[in-house]
């Protein structure tokens, strides 16, 4: 190979391509990204940080439609949708603007097109090939959809369209009941909407403990947010008022629900069709991109980070995956990422936050006596009565040895993962936990006082 142009040429800038190309230049790497959107991806764009706008707009919108239950009197005269959208769009404004300034500063070469792969590290933009010593795969994930799902913008929605809405709907069925379509049954709600969720697996956020999973359900039906698990997408079709959806339980039987629109949040699939990956010999498998604990393809000088490779499709996995790359390349021998150490959060209303194993996986590694389980109710948590908010602290340990789960179910609660994670990355034990002192009176106590309990001394706790 001839001389490349750059020591590292990145195909994607989302959370995982932009953190590889910041730190490669850090590290006086030459980088060229090449993006045929804006930098950021999805995430910044049509994901993580819109949507969580979206949500904080919502909380502002209960918290006034409930403030004399906090002894404020105050008028609640609905959504404002394009004030909604404008408070969401300056957000991600700000942050583009700041990220495009970082990127410029570091000095890295950014290739604005669409990019295919031509050869062995070798990306093709608008007829004109760029070389890298090495070529980081990163060109992030799409909206997915179901066979004979056809999604026209207009009444079937993506979660990017739901992001465009200038109105609120006056009912919503939302199909899929994971993370995205939680967030958005739960956005809708508090503006005013109807929501139905469908579901085919038998609870909403299955990834997650199944306590997690209840205590949202049972939250989600004190809100009215209706949903249905265990029931299939059968078909659709406009009616005058919206849509008519198809659904099916098992033993099938057939019901018809109608609403105004229909999210498919069913989730999303590798951006790898048509990009040259096969071409050049890089393995794949339903369109990810195989790689090893190095982030390695079996190409040699081919690496791929983010959603295109299988596993958690999360925005902060794809941004230390990038940095672990980075460093893999200027020869610094970083720690592999533990998939299982990486926080998952659904910010709905209420939120679950989670960081290891959940109770059943633990049990199948470890045997139903190798583990042991606490759960700290949040009602005995004084910040947490200030805030009227209810849920929990589970945590899941290896019989005598380290915490290996940490659930969270509760308002707010996402704020609590940092600490739960270097828990579990940390391989503590309850009793290395339990003497630390957490701030009073802070959600964060509950995390304390769980593992008092776990460590056999519990406190405001019941063992």
């Amino acid at each position: 190979m001839s001389e490349a142009d750059f020591d590292v040429l990145i195909l994607g800038a989302g959370s995982g391509g932009y953190a590889c190309a910041l730190r490669a230049a850090q590290l006086g790497l030459s980088v060229g990204l090449v993006e045929k959107g804006p930098l950021g991806g999805t995430c910044l764009h049509v994901g993580c940080i819109p949507t969580k706008a979206l949500l904080h707009a919502a909380e502002v919108a209960d918290s006034a439609r409930e403030s004399e239950q906090f002894g404020v009197r105050a008028s609640f005269d609905g959504i404002d949708m394009p004030g909604v959208n404008a408070y969401k769009d300056g957000v991600v404004a700000r942050l583009f603007k700041g990220l495009t300034g970082l990127i410029k500063s570091r000095g890295i070469t950014v290739i604005e097109g669409e990019g295919r792969v031509t050869g062995p590290r070798e990306v093709t933009v608008d007829g004109k090939a760029h070389t890298g010593r090495h070529l980081v795969l990163a060109s992030g994930s799409y909206s997915k959809s179901l066979p004979g799902l056809e999604v026209d913008g207009e009444r079937v929605l993506t979660s990017e369209h739901a992001l465009r809405l200038e109105r609120v709907p006056a009912s919503v069925i939302v199909l899929g009941g994971g993370v995205i379509g939680c967030e958005f049954a739960s956005v809708w709600r508090s503006f005013g909407a109807e929501v139905t969720i469908i579901e085919a697996l038998p609870r909403l956020v299955a990834v997650e403990d199944e306590a997690s999973s209840r205590a949202l359900e049972r939250a989600f039906r004190k809100r009215k947010i209706a949903f249905r698990t265990g029931t299939s997408f059968q078909s659709v079709k406009s009616t005058d008022s919206g849509v008519a959806v198809t659904v099916g339980v098992a033993g099938g039987e057939q019901s018809v629900i109608e609403a105004e629109l229909l999210l498919v949040a069913v989730g999303r699939g590798p951006s790898t069709a048509g990009l040259g990956y096969e071409e050049i010999g890089v393995a794949m498998e339903r369109g990810f991109v195989l790689a090893d604990e190095r982030c390695r393809t079996n190409v040699e000088g081919v690496y791929a980070v983010g959603d295109i490779v299988p596993g958690l499709q999360l925005a902060h996995r794809g941004f230390q995956q990038g940095i672990f790359v980075a460093e893999e390349i200027a020869g610094l021998d970083p720690q592999p990422i533990d998939e299982l150490g990486i926080p998952r959060v659904t910010y709905s209303h209420p939120e679950i936050a989670s960081v290891g194993l959940n109770e059943v996986d633990a049990v199948e590694t470890y045997g139903a006596d190798g583990i042991e389980t606490v759960t700290y109710d949040l009602g005995g948590n004084g910040k947490s009565q200030i805030l009227k908010t209810a849920g929990f602290v589970k945590l899941v340990r290896q019989k005598d040895g380290p915490v290996v789960g940490v659930h969270l179910v509760g308002d707010r609660v996402g704020e609590l993962i940092g600490e739960a994670q270097l828990i579990y990355n940390w391989e503590a034990h309850a009793e290395d936990v339990a003497p630390l002192v957490h701030a009073h009176p802070t959600q964060n106590e509950a995390l304390g006082e769980a593992h008092l309990a776990l460590a056999g001394k519990p406190l405001h706790a019941h063992s």
